[in-house]
């Protein structure tokens, strides 16, 4: 079992409206973000493969002209635009084409801060 992974950058705004009135997140604010996709699988015999990267490389491109320079909130099925909530949004995001998907982990390296998500529970995870 190998994993791979890659990186993508993207700036964008966001705020918090749950944050009470004067709350410095409550206002429009913006961060440099870092995205990184992981895959797990086996590689191929033929290619040396898990993943393409070229094929990995490409849709994190797609995600990055979705993000890059936008106002989060505005993004339709986002939702609050925390951490948590665009690491579930790239995991959506990718899912469908690469089934050995394992992990997404965002940072604001900025802030010292990072969110990694590991997809939505199964009946054969442990509790």
């Amino acid at each position: 079992m190998t994993e791979i992974s890659y990186e993508f950058w993207f700036d964008a705004a966001h705020q918090f409206l749950h944050k009470p009135l004067g709350h410095k997140y409550r206002g429009l604010h913006g961060h440099s973000f870092r995205a990184e996709v992981t895959v797990r699988g086996t590689p191929d015999a033929e290619t040396g493969f898990v993943v393409d990267f070229a094929d990995l490389e490409a849709a994190g491109e797609r995600l990055r002209d979705l993000l890059d320079h936008r106002f989060l909130n505005e993004i339709e099925g986002l939702g609050n635009p925390s951490l948590e909530n665009l690491a579930r949004f790239i995991w959506q995001q990718l899912k469908p084409d690469f089934s050995g998907l394992v992990r997404i982990s965002i940072r604001r390296d900025s802030h010292r801060q990072a969110c990694t998500y590991f997809g939505e529970p199964t009946a054969q995870d442990p509790a």
